[in-house]
Parts: C-alpha cells; structure tokens; sequence
C-alpha cells in the first residue's frame, strides 16, 4: 500500500490562512458577491471606511468574528481557551487578508469571463483554505470554529452544517445590505453570494474528503493539548 505524503497541522494552518485569504481577495476583485460568510464583514467594512479611512476589510473580519466567538460561548454556555486562540486566528487572518488585497489589486478584470474566472477560483480557493484550517488541531477563524463546535455537539456533519451556516451569514448579509445602502443598492451581496452559501458547504466536504483520502496528517509539536 502506498504511503501518504505528510501534512503537518501546523503547515496547514498557516497555509488554510493564506490560501483563505487569497479566495477572498480574488472574489472581492470579481465584484460578483461576496461569499456568504465574510458578507457581513466586507458591508461593515464598506459603510465605515469613508468616515473612517483606516478601517480596513481586515479589521472589520476580526472586530465581527470576535463578535461571533462571544456568541458561541453564550450558545455552548461555556468559555473555552480555544476561543482565545480563534480571535488571534482572526487577527492574522485580517492581516493576511490586506496583504493579499494589495497584491490582487493589480489583476486584470474587465469583461464578464474574466470576472467569473476569479469568482470561480476564489470560491474554490477559500474552500480549501477552510478544509485546511478544520483538519488542523490550531483553533480556526470564528468561522470555522463555530461550524466545527455545533457540528460536534449536534452530532451533525460538519458540511451540512455548514451550509446551513452559510445560508443563516448570507440573510443576515442581505438586511445589513438594504440597512445601509437602501433597498435598490446591493453591495457585496450579489448573485454570487447566493451561489457561494448554496455550494460552499458541499465543495468544502468534498476537499476535506480529499485531503483526508490523499494525506496523513500529524502533528509536528506537541502543542495540541494547549488548544483544547
């Protein structure tokens, strides 16, 4: 029997963020929607950035996700340290997140196919980061973690919850699109969005399958404990 190649957690958490960040910067350079779940980040960043230059998408995705981590303990009714170790998760994957917004700043993207070209790759590029993430013992974005925490005390498939994750993010997307820019203004939730919270929870359980079918994953410190 052929042996698997080694994925370390460690490299796929650091790998998970950046690859999770550059989805999100190729669909935001699409400009056909946002994927369901950074949505409400992506508004909240619109809506305060004229008044308040510094307030980048990244810190808008860790101030909301702290948020959510604060709704997860009062849902679970417990503090976890774990829940620590997600907002710092939070706040490198902000950091990451500008980065690559710099860098895909220059692409090109006029035309229809062009766009849809990077919508389709952010897509499938932000569902592997996020498989990445969720095969790693390292606590995940508040995302991830919050998906990963009901998955386990349901006893539910984590696609499955998920999706309907996704579907709950991409509705609350939408009220805070028609709060701020009006009801004929859409911004950051389009068609693509739609598509994202239909097909994103699927995509991911399929790469979490592969990665799981194609590599052996092992720890390469002895950290795990520390993020129980």
């Amino acid at each position: 029997m052929k042996k698997k190649p080694v994925l370390y957690a460690e490299a796929a958490y650091a790998l998970g963020i950046a690859i999770l960040a550059l989805g999100t910067a190729l669909m935001e350079k699409a400009d056909f929607g946002m994927s369901m779940v950074v949505a409400p980040a992506y508004l909240l960043h619109l809506k305060l950035v004229d008044s308040l230059t510094f307030f980048s998408f990244g810190m808008a995705e860790y101030m909301l996700q702290g948020v959510i981590l604060v709704l997860l303990a009062i849902v679970m009714r417990r503090f976890k340290r774990a829940y620590l170790f997600s907002f710092a998760t939070a706040v490198i994957y902000g950091f990451t997140l500008d980065a690559m917004l710099v860098l895909a700043a220059p692409l090109p993207a006029g035309g229809q196919a062009l766009r849809a070209l990077w919508y389709v790759l952010g897509m499938v590029v932000c569902s592997l980061g996020v498989a990445m993430l969720m095969k790693t013992y390292i606590s995940p974005e508040a995302y991830e973690l919050f998906v990963k925490e009901i998955a386990q005390a349901t006893g539910k498939p984590i696609p499955k919850v998920k999706t309907a994750y996704d579907c709950v993010s991409c509705a609350i997307a939408v009220f805070m699109s028609f709060v701020f820019f009006g009801f004929g203004h859409f911004e950051g939730v389009k068609l693509g969005t739609i598509l994202c919270a239909l097909v994103n929870g699927t995509l991911i359980g399929w790469i979490f399958g592969w990665l799981e079918k194609c590599f052996e994953l092992r720890d390469a410190l002895p950290l795990r404990r520390y993020f129980v």
